[in-house]
Parts: structure tokens; sequence; C-alpha cells
């Protein structure tokens, strides 16, 4: 083998060990906007959280991983919707298949009542679906959180984003592929508008439909980027969680 070869079998084995380790969350810089984005394919083990096994809010990182089972980890985790002080969501919330709070289809102030707004939806695949269609339609979630306003619907960014807006906010939201099977999280690490996130989710990452989670409270746990941000206690929390071989 000449040194040449040798240099490039090197090289493959390299990048091949770092993307057998690469974790699920990358850094991103979309229209000079700095994100974190992580990403779960529709086999992966993604789950909603709200209270734990003795009835209490889980609230915080440091409590979710606490309550998971032996041999699993967090792969990432943020909040994941709008709660009232008591942590009780704003709307929507489905737990293994049960629902834990009422959809809530009327329009109000906040970001939560900007309409349209819509419902996260783990099933068979993933899904952002307007609100009101949710609840004539009542698909099948395994787990499943509303927030508002929806970021992009159908492949249209929400009607009342500005391109001009001076409304700039840390946030964080989901959005998925048009075939269901991929999901995207992302948080901005700096302030952004509603035009800006809106445009990442779809521009950026392709994605048909997309909800905004929250701002001022937006938070992610990233474990394989040494990333576990602080702030006030969560209501519903998204994650993905890995299993040992």
């Amino acid at each position: 083998m000449t040194p040449k070869i040798d240099a490039l079998a090197a090289a493959l084995l390299v990048l091949t060990a770092e993307a057998a380790v690469a974790g699920p969350c990358h850094d991103l810089t979309h229209d000079g906007a700095a994100y974190t984005v992580c990403e779960a394919s529709q086999a992966a083990d993604l789950r909603l959280w709200l209270t734990a096994e003795d009835g209490l809010p889980i609230a915080t990182f440091d409590r979710l991983a606490g309550e998971l089972a032996p041999g699993e980890r967090v792969g990432f985790a943020m909040n994941a919707g709008m709660y009232h002080p008591d942590r009780r969501p704003v709307g929507l919330f489905v737990q293994d298949g049960v629902e834990r709070a009422k959809i809530v289809t009327s329009e109000g102030p906040g970001n939560f009542g900007m309409l349209p707004n819509g419902v996260f939806c783990v099933g068979t695949r993933f899904a952002v679906i307007e609100s009101r269609d949710y609840a004539k339609r009542r698909p099948n979630c395994q787990f499943a959180t509303q927030s508002g306003p929806m970021l992009v619907i159908g492949g249209a960014l929400h009607p009342k984003f500005l391109p001009d807006s001076d409304s700039r906010h840390l946030r964080n939201g989901v959005g998925v592929s048009a075939d269901g099977k991929t999901a995207w999280f992302a948080i901005s690490d700096e302030p952004v508008t509603f035009y800006q996130f809106a445009r990442l989710f779809r521009d950026g990452l392709g994605a048909r439909d997309a909800l905004f989670f929250d701002g001022s409270v937006s938070r992610l746990m990233a474990p394989d980027l040494g990333r576990s941000d602080l702030g006030l206690p969560m209501g519903p929390i998204v994650g993905l969680v890995l299993h040992a071989d």
C-alpha cells in the first residue's frame, strides 16, 4: 500500500469513527443566526414527559434523567410547550396514549392563541397538525403536545410573521419532514424573530410543518454536546431516549 493510500485509509477510518459516535444534536447557522438542532428518526424512542412516578412535575433535566430505567440515557431533551404556573400544560397533552390535558381550539392572547396553533404528534409517524384539524380527526398519538403558533403550515410560513419584525427572543420548536419519518428539534442560540425561526425549519431543514414550543424558558439538554441549560422549572418535556447495546 502506497503512503498516499495509507493516508486516505486513515482519514476514512477517522471519519467512520466520528460518524459512529456522533450524537443526535449539532450546531447550525442559518441566515447568520446560530441554532442547535437535534434530530430523531421514526424508529427512535422519542417520548414526552410531564410528571414523575410520585405524581409531581419532572420539571428539570436532572430529575428527568433519574426517571429513566437502567440502561437508558437521555440523547437530548427540551421543553415542549407552554404551561401554567403549576406546570400544567396550557393545551393538549398525551403521554403513553393517555390524554392528560384537553385540546384548546379557541383564539386567545399570547403566542399560544395566535391561530393557527398546532399539535406535535408521535404516532406511527411524526406529525405537526393544526389544532382544529386535530380536534376533528382525533389521530392516534402515543405522545402529543399542543403549542402555538404554528411556524410552518404545509410549506408556508405563518401569515402573521413579519420579515422586518424587531421582536427577537430565544426560541425553540419542532418541525417534521413531509413523509413523517424525521423530526427536527431546534433552539436558537441567540435572539431571533418568528420569521427567522420559521425559515430555519422550512428553508434550512426542509420541514413542511413546524410548531413553536416557547421562548423565554427555552432550554436544551444535549449530553453529547456537553450542554444542559439552567433555568426555570419546566412543564412538558420532549426527549430522545438512548438504550445501552
